[in-house]
C-alpha cells in the first residue's frame, strides 16, 4: 500500500496538506482559497474528486480561511471539534460538520485518520496521523512544545510534516515586540528549528523515509538554513522544506521506502498576499 503526500501551502499565509491513497484523500486544514487549492492540485495531477473530507487542526485563520467555499463547492464533510468550530467564526451551516475525538480513528474509505491533542494557543488544537494498511503519515504543525503525544506519534511515522517555525537567534534579534516573541517561543506557540531538530534526531524511526518541514516564519526563519540544518542529520530520510508560496511535489510513501513523483508543471513561487490571522506568526 502507498500513501501520497504534498504540502499545498505551508506558512502563516495559509496551510493545507494532502494525504491520500489511489482512491481517496483527505485535506488537513484548508487555509488557502478554494481556487488556489484547485489550481495547485491540478498542477500536481491530483483530482479534487478523490478528496473525501477536510480535517481541521484549530481555528486560526491561516488554517481555515478556504474551508467554507471549498467544502460547499465539493460537498466535503468537515471534521472539526465543537470548540474549534465555535471559535472559528466559520459559517458551516450549508456543509456537513462532524465532530471528532482524540484517539478515536475516523475511517475515510481505506484511510484511517486519528487526532491527538497538542500544545497551541487555540481552543481545542489537534495534530493528525493518517494511515492506510500500515503506512502512516503525521501532520505536526502549530505546536508549542514536543509533548509525549507528539513524540509517541512521531515515532510511528513513515513520513511526517513537521513544523520548524523559527530560528531562535533570528526571533530574538528581530523586530517583533517582546510579548509576541514570548508568545511564539512559549509552550503554546510554535516549534523552533532547534526543537524540531531535537525531535527528529531523538525520535525518528529508522523507517521514516521522508520529512517535510513546514510553517516556516517569513520574518524569523530561512528555508536554506532549515534545509542545511536537517540535511546534516538526515540519515537516509529525504528532507524537503515546504514553501509558503507554492506546492511541493507529490511524494509516494511506502512502508519500505518512498519515491517522489514529479508534478505536471514545476511549481512557480508566486507572490501571495498575507491576510491578518489570529495567531500572527
Amino acid at each position: 500500500m502507498e500513501l501520497y503526500i504534498t504540502s499545498l501551502n505551508s506558512g502563516s499565509n495559509g496551510n493545507c496538506y494532502y494525504v491520500g491513497n489511489a482512491e481517496e484523500a483527505v485535506l488537513v486544514d484548508a487555509g488557502i482559497s478554494c481556487r488556489e487549492t484547485e489550481r495547485r492540485m491540478a498542477r500536481l495531477g491530483l483530482s479534487m474528486s478523490k478528496v473525501k473530507a477536510i480535517f481541521v487542526s484549530h481555528e486560526h485563520s491561516d488554517h481555515i480561511r478556504g474551508i467554507e467555499v471549498l467544502a460547499k463547492k465539493h460537498s466535503l464533510p468537515v471534521y472539526i471539534t465543537h470548540d474549534t468550530e465555535r471559535f472559528s467564526r466559520l459559517n458551516l451551516s450549508s456543509v456537513q460538520t462532524i465532530p471528532f475525538r482524540a484517539y478515536e480513528p475516523v475511517q475515510v474509505g481505506a484511510l484511517s485518520v486519528t487526532a491527538f491533542p497538542k500544545f497551541h494557543d487555540a481552543a481545542d488544537p489537534h495534530s493528525f496521523i493518517v494511515s492506510c494498511q500500515g503506512v502512516k503519515v503525521g501532520v505536526f504543525t502549530d505546536i508549542g512544545a514536543p509533548c509525549d503525544h507528539v513524540i509517541a506519534h512521531f515515532q510511528q511515522c513513515h513520513a511526517a510534516i513537521l513544523e520548524a517555525n523559527y530560528c531562535e537567534t533570528m526571533l530574538q534579534n528581530g523586530h517583533y515586540p517582546y510579548h509576541l516573541k514570548r508568545r511564539i517561543s512559549g509552550n503554546k506557540g510554535h516549534l523552533s528549528n532547534k526543537q524540531a531538530l531535537t525531535l527528529f534526531t531523538g525520535y525518528k524511526p529508522s523507517f521514516m523515509s521522508h520529512l517535510l518541514l513546514g510553517h516556516l516564519s517569513k520574518e524569523n526563519n530561512c528555508p536554506k538554513l532549515v534545509a542545511e540544518l536537517f540535511a546534516r542529520h538526515a540519515d537516509g530520510t529525504e528532507i524537503v522544506v515546504a514553501s509558503r508560496y507554492a506546492e511541493t511535489p507529490v511524494y509516494t510513501v511506502r512502508s519500505s521506502g518512498f519515491t517522489s513523483t514529479a508534478p505536471i508543471a514545476k511549481p512557480v513561487a508566486a507572490a501571495v498576499s498575507v491576510s491578518t490571522q489570529l495567531s500572527l506568526f
